[in-house]
């Protein structure tokens, strides 16, 4: 199998990006990137640390990542399953990307930066859900941002609805929990108690 080892070998391969490519690239949120950011209701958060990369999805109701000013957002870290493998990255590792995604839309959005975790009790507050704050809210520092053109979301055909999976083709999160534990935990009880567990804890 042959590799590429070199820039000037995957230069040779792709050439160099048209200015289409480049010209969207800005160092702030800007009024059209605001729009995609206020209008997604999920994004993928990318992190690294000593141990490795991490990539986590973050969801809540659109607009939840918060456009403080033109250089800064800010991520309330809802309820999950406590492994913060991304929060323990960004204490060790500030650099972050976020990609957006926008139900019904081709293009999505990227955004690198920098980013540190605030416990700032007023901060904290004015995240509040269902009255309950999150434990800590992400600050990023936006270093880089443009928009990803639709093509990945053309050729899955994402949002079509024909297309969706049936969920009992798939394993269940109790099935694989037995599975990695010898039946020490999950099983259908913890399939059957999944969906009212989540529904008092989304906040």
């Amino acid at each position: 199998m042959s590799r590429i080892a070199t820039i000037e070998q995957l230069e040779a391969i792709y050439g160099h990006p048209g200015e289409t490519s480049t010209v969207k690239v800005a160092d702030r949120i800007t009024p059209s990137y605001r729009v995609l950011i206020e209008k997604s209701p999920f994004a993928a958060l990318a992190t690294s640390g000593p141990e490795g990369l991490d990539c986590s999805p973050r969801g809540d109701v659109p607009g939840f990542i918060r456009i403080h000013d033109e250089k800064t957002l800010m991520m309330p870290d809802r309820r999950g399953n406590n492994r913060v493998d991304s929060l323990r990255n960004i204490v060790r590792d500030p650099r972050v990307a976020l990609l957006f995604l926008v139900p019904g839309a081709g293009s999505t959005l990227r955004v690198n930066g920098r980013a540190h975790l605030s416990a700032d009790p007023a901060l904290l507050a004015s995240f509040k859900m269902d009255g309950k704050a999150p434990r800590t809210v992400v600050v990023l520092t936006v270093e880089e941002v443009y928009f990803q053109c639709a093509r990945a979301i053309v050729r899955s055909d994402l949002w079509n609805p024909d297309k969706h999976v049936d969920p009992g083709m798939l394993p269940t999160p109790g099935r694989i929990l037995a599975e990695m534990s010898n039946n020490r935990v999950g099983g259908e009880e913890y399939d059957r108690a999944w969906p009212e567990r989540a529904r008092q804890s989304l906040w």
